[in-house]
């Protein structure tokens, strides 16, 4: 006896229905606005265990408890404007970004430095 071939797709179509169903579960990661550069960053730097928090007058810096500071300007030629303006004395610009670093640097902030790097290079 030859079955329908309409029955073969009528199977299918629950066990398509239930795995797409799975795509949209609750327990995913929370969506992070790539546009808050500091909120950003400080979703990364948890994601690596490394404490910090968002500061400054406009939310635009982030503290590192290990001491280094980031502040974020609306572009990368913003912040390397403020370099040459004497507002980023000793700071690494990575994109729009300036990382303030201590002169004297010991072997722990040197990891956290490694992490915040990649975080800034990520954005």
């Amino acid at each position: 006896m030859k079955r329908p071939l309409l029955a073969l797709p009528l199977v299918a179509l629950p066990l398509v229905l239930l795995a797409l169903a799975g795509c949209g579960s609750s327990d995913a990661a929370p969506e992070v606005d790539e546009s808050d550069k500091p909120g950003s960053t400080i979703a990364c730097l948890d994601a690596k265990g490394v404490p910090a928090h968002v500061d400054g007058r406009d939310e635009n810096e982030v503290l590192l408890d290990a001491g280094p500071r980031v502040k974020f300007y609306l572009t990368a030629a913003a912040a390397e404007a403020a370099q040459f303006q004497g507002e980023g004395e000793g700071a690494e610009q990575i994109g729009s970004a300036l990382l303030f670093v201590d002169p004297e640097v010991d072997p722990k902030t040197e990891d956290v430095l490694k992490d915040v790097e990649g975080c800034l290079a990520d954005l």
